[in-house]
C-alpha cells in the first residue's frame, strides 16, 4: 500500500557507475523518499539484454552483480516508507551498434529509427525467445533484490516497436493484427510473472496513440491493453502518448518542453483510464500540485508522476503536509534536467546529494553582517541561503525589480515560465526577512556603512561588444529586449555564443514585421541552450516569424554605409571566406562583460583579496577567514559578475559559497 498518490516516473538520472545505481544514485532517490513520495520508480531503460545498448548511462540489468544493489537500494529508501520500482527494457532498434558492445541492434522489422540513427536486424524466432527470457531474467534480479515491482518500457522501445505499425512490417505471427503485432508484449509479461509470482508488482509503461499516419491508434492500444489485462500477467499502465523516434516527437509528446502546454495529455489518458479496469498513471509535464489535484480528483488517474517536479524540489509531499505548499520550488519545465544528469537548472543539489544537501544548516557563527550587491539569479540566491544560515542580510539592487537577467529572458515567447525562478526567490527572501533594497545603487561607501562581515558582488554583466571594431553602429541585446523596436526594414541577429540571448532578439524583431536573419558562429543553432528540446522550440519559431538561418559566421567588424544601412564583415569559419552582410539593424550578441567596478574597489581592502579558496569551495567546507575573526571583510563575486555563463552556474556559485559561511 502506497503511502500517497504522487509518484515519480522512471528516467535515466545519468547517474549510475558502470551500469550500477551506486550511491549517488541512491541518494538522488533518497531525498524524494525523504522528502515524503509514495512512489520512486527509477532505472529509465534499463538494460535487459547485451544487444540493447547502454547509450545514456542506464543500469545494466544483465547479470546478477545487480542485486546486491537493489537489496542496498531497497533498504534505503523502504527506511523512509516510500516504494521502489525499476524499469526494464530492450530497446530495439532505439540502440545504437557503435555503444557498449558494438552489437547489432535488433528489432521487429528493418526499420530505422532517426533519433538514434541505427539500422537494426530484423529479429528471428531464436532472438524473440532469447529476449524474452532477458525479460523474465531482469525482473527476477529485481525481485531478488527487495524492490517492490517493475515495470516494462513500451513505447518506442521494442516492445512498443511490435506493437507498432509502422515499425513491425513482419507476416507471421508476430505482425500484421494488432491481436499478432501484441504477441511479443504477452509472451514477455507471462514469462516475467512465471519468474516472479503472483505477489510481486509488473506493470508497463504504454503508448496509448502514436498520433501519427499509420501508427498505433487508441482503438489498436485499447485492443492490445485489454488482451494484457485479460492475461493477468500485469498489474498496471503508466500511460504515455505519441512518439519518441525523432527529437522534435519526444520534446513534444513523451517528454514535453518548455513550449509545451502543462499536462497537455490528461484528457487522453482519461479516456483510456475510462476503458480499462487496471490502475493508470501518467506523467508529462505535471509540474504543480493544482494539476496533480485536477488530474487525481477527476479520476482522470490513480497515480500521478511529477518528476520534473521532484528533480526541482524532491521535498514537495513533506511541504504540503506541513503547510508550506508555498515554499515548493517550482518546476519550470527548462529541461536542464534532460541535459545534465538530472540537475535542476535552479536547485544546484539535485543529483549532487552526496557532497551538498538540500537543506541548508544554520551557520556555527550566526548573526554576521552579509551584504550582497545585485538581485540577479545568483544574488537572491545567495541572500536566500545565507539568511537560512542565520545572517543579517542586505541586498542591493540598482532597478527597480529582482531578477536581473532573467527579466530579459523570460520575455521569450515560450520561455515565460523562467520567472518562477525569481518569484520563488522573492518570496523566500520576504519569509526570511531579508532587508531588500531596489532601486538602490549601491557604491563602497554605501556598502561600507553597513559594516558588513561578508560582501559577495553579484552585479552580473553587461553585452560584451568591447573589442569589436564598429560597436558604435550596433544594437546591443539588452538594448534589443529593452527598446522600442523599428518597425520597418530588415535586421542582422548575431549569435556569438549559442544561447537564448540572440534567438530572442530575433524573435521579438520579427514579431514586430522586421525582416530578420539570424547568423551563428558555430556549425548549427544552439550550441549552448540550457534544455534538451529547446532547439526545437526556437526553429519551429523562426519557421513561424520567417527568420532566416546562416552558420559558421565569425563577426569581424560593422561599418555604417550611406543612406544609414549597416554592413557586417564576417569570416566563415570553415573555408576563411570574408563575407559580408547588409542590414538596416544589426543585433550583436557576444556574452555578458563583467560588471566588476565595485568588486575591484573593495577588493584590496578585503581579508581575502577578494578570492575564495577553491579547496574548501569544492570540498563544502567553510572558508578559512569563516572561523575566525578577521579585522575586516571578506569579499567575493559570483555569477556574471566573475564570467559569463548561464543561470544554473550563477546559482550554483551562490549556493556553494553562502551555505558555509
Amino acid at each position: 500500500m502506497l503511502k500517497n498518490r504522487i509518484m515519480s516516473t522512471s528516467h535515466a538520472s545519468g547517474l549510475t557507475e558502470d551500469g550500477l545505481p551506486l550511491e549517488r544514485y541512491q541518494r538522488y532517490h533518497e531525498e524524494k523518499a525523504i522528502g515524503g513520495i509514495g512512489l520512486s520508480m527509477f532505472g529509465g531503460s534499463s538494460v535487459v539484454s547485451r544487444d540493447s545498448s547502454n547509450v545514456f548511462a542506464q543500469i545494466d540489468l544483465t547479470d546478477d552483480r545487480i542485486i546486491p544493489c537493489f537489496q542496498a537500494f531497497s533498504e534505503r529508501m523502504h527506511g523512509h516508507g516510500a516504494a521502489l520500482m525499476c524499469q526494464l527494457t530492450h530497446m530495439g532498434r532505439r540502440g545504437s551498434p557503435y555503444a557498449s558492445d558494438w552489437l547489432s541492434t535488433i528489432a521487429p522489422s528493418r526499420v530505422r529509427e532517426t533519433l538514434h540513427r541505427s539500422i537494426p536486424r530484423e529479429m528471428d524466432r531464436s532472438d524473440i525467445t532469447r529476449t524474452i527470457r532477458d525479460f523474465a531474467q531482469a525482473a527476477r534480479r529485481c525481485k531478488e533484490g527487495g524492490l517492490d515491482g517493475i515495470e516494462t518500457l513500451a513505447g518506442g522501445h521494442l516492445i512498443g516497436q511490435f506493437l507498432s505499425p509502422t515499425t513491425n512490417r513482419r507476416t507471421d505471427e508476430y505482425g500484421g493484427s494488432i491481436e499478432n503485432r501484441c504477441r511479443f508484449a504477452l509472451e514477455v509479461h507471462e514469462e516475467i510473472r512465471q519468474q516472479v509470482g503472483s505477489d510481486f508488482i509488473v506493470g508497463i509503461r504504454y503508448v496509448i496513440n502514436e498520433a501519427l499516419d499509420g501508427g498505433l491508434t487508441f482503438a489498436d492500444a485499447l485492443t492490445a491493453a485489454n488482451i494484457l489485462e485479460m492475461s493477468g500477467s500485469i498489474d498496471f499502465f503508466n500511460v504515455v502518448y505519441g512518439r519518441m523516434d525523432t527529437a522534435a516527437a519526444l520534446a513534444d509528446d513523451n517528454m514535453p518542453t518548455m513550449y509545451a502546454k502543462s499536462a497537455p495529455w490528461l484528457s487522453a489518458v482519461a479516456s483510456f483510464k475510462r476503458e480499462v479496469s487496471l490502475p493508470v498513471f501518467h506523467a508529462a509535464k505535471i509540474a504543480d500540485l493544482a494539476s496533480a489535484r485536477y488530474a487525481i480528483s477527476e479520476n482522470m488517474l490513480d497515480l500521478v508522476g511529477m518528476t520534473r517536479a521532484h528533480i526541482a524540489d524532491p521535498h514537495i509531499v513533506k511541504k504540503l503536509i506541513q503547510g508550506g505548499e508555498d515554499r515548493i520550488r517550482p518546476c519550470v519545465g527548462a529541461s536542464f534536467c534532460r541535459a545534465h544528469q538530472s540537475a535542476c537548472i535552479h536547485n544546484p543539489s539535485t543529483g549532487r546529494e552526496t557532497w551538498i544537501a538540500h537543506e541548508v544548516d544554520p551557520a556555527h557563527r550566526a548573526g554576521r553582517k552579509v551584504v550582497v550587491i545585485g538581485a540577479g539569479v545568483g544574488g537572491l540566491e545567495a541572500a536566500r541561503v545565507a539568511a537560512l544560515r542565520g545572517h543579517e542580510v542586505v541586498l542591493f539592487e540598482a532597478s527597480p525589480r529582482l531578477g536581473g537577467q532573467v527579466l530579459l529572458a523570460h520575455m521569450g515567447s515560450w520561455r515565460r515560465d523562467l520567472i518562477g525562478i525569481v518569484d520563488w526567490r522573492a518570496n523566500e527572501l520576504g519569509r526570511l526577512g531579508v532587508d531588500v533594497r531596489t532601486s538602490n545603487y549601491a557604491d563602497a561607501c554605501a556598502v561600507l556603512a553597513e559594516h558588513p562581515d561578508v560582501v559577495i558582488v553579484a552585479t552580473g554583466g553587461m553585452p560584451d561588444l568591447e573589442d569589436l571594431p564598429g560597436n558604435e553602429h550596433c544594437v546591443t541585446a539588452f538594448d534589443a529586449l529593452t527598446m522600442s523596436v523599428p518597425t520597418s526594414g530588415s535586421a542582422l541577429v548575431y549569435d556569438g555564443t549559442g544561447r537564448h540571448v540572440a534567438a530572442t532578439c530575433a524573435e521579438r524583431y520579427a514579431q514586430a514585421g522586421i525582416e530578420v536573419e539570424l547568423v551563428t558562429l558555430d556549425r548549427c543553432f544552439g550550441e549552448e541552450l540550457e534544455g534538451r528540446g529547446d532547439d526545437i522550440g526556437w526553429q519551429r519559431r523562426f519557421n513561424e516569424l520567417k527568420i532566416s538561418l546562416r552558420h559558421d559566421l565569425r563577426l569581424q567588424r560593422v561599418e555604417r554605409l550611406p543612406g544609414n544601412k549597416r554592413r557586417a564583415w564576417f569570416t566563415h569559419e570553415l573555408s576563411s571566406e570574408r563575407v559580408c552582410l547588409d542590414a538596416d539593424h544589426v543585433v550583436v550578441e557576444r556574452g555578458m562583460m563583467p560588471v566588476d567596478d565595485l568588486f575591484h574597489e573593495m577588493r584590496s581592502e578585503s581579508v581575502n583579496d577578494g578570492k575564495a579558496d577553491l579547496d574548501c569551495l569544492l570540498l563544502g567546507k567553510a572558508q578559512p577567514w569563516t572561523t575566525t575573526e578577521p579585522a575586516g571583510y571578506e569579499l567575493y563575486r559570483i555569477g556574471d559578475a566573475e564570467s559569463s555563463r548561464n543561470i544554473h552556474a550563477a546559482i550554483f556559485d551562490a549556493f556553494r559559497l553562502a551555505r558555509t559561511m
